[in-house]
């Protein structure tokens, strides 16, 4: 995180800027981007001493105001508001609802053998796109048994990924699996 100050109205002691270094350095564990500008602007105006914060980085762009009387109160005001305002945006992503995958469709293509003159290769005679319904392994051999194909395409509800299950020569299942 890039932090840079700016002090207006007034020359800062070394106290106070190390003083304040240390303190918004606090503010890069709430911000998971390295490229995350942090704008840390301190004035003095009259007796009032003011502090104006502003934070960008990709997905987040907010800004504090604090004033006081003295600016090492200014200074824990401030940064008290913006790291409520981080815990709240932090809270917030983590109780949305993650979006759902979208779904993934397969198509199936069916090749014709017959009628083949030696040398050539075969053509494909119809085609079929379906959306696979989540099953366990199970359900996916109980839904073979009922069809009468060799293979069934369906979406594995406990690894969320697309199987492939198929009937053996033995009478047995065998299972594809790309692991993804």
């Amino acid at each position: 995180m890039n932090i840079s100050f700016t002090f207006k109205n007034f020359d800062p002691s070394d106290h106070l800027k190390g003083y304040a270094e240390k303190r918004f350095e606090k503010v890069a564990k709430y911000v998971p981007d390295a490229e995350a500008d942090l704008q840390v602007n301190l004035l003095v105006d009259k007796f009032r001493h003011k502090a104006d914060v502003i934070l960008n980085s990709d997905r987040i762009h907010i800004s504090a105001y604090e004033d006081s009387e003295d600016m090492y109160s200014t200074i824990d005001m401030v940064l008290d508001k913006l790291e409520a305002q981080l815990r709240k945006m932090r809270e917030k992503m983590k109780n949305r609802p993650r979006q759902a995958r979208p779904n993934k469709m397969v198509q199936m293509n069916y090749l014709s053998y017959e009628d083949i003159a030696p040398g050539s290769s075969p053509t494909i005679v119809g085609t079929d796109a379906y959306e696979p319904k989540p099953m366990s392994v199970d359900e996916a051999a109980m839904q073979l048994d009922a069809r009468d194909n060799e293979f069934l395409v369906f979406l594995n509800a406990e690894t969320d990924g697309v199987n492939v299950i198929y009937k053996r020569k033995n009478g047995d299942y065998g299972l594809i699996d790309p692991g993804n």
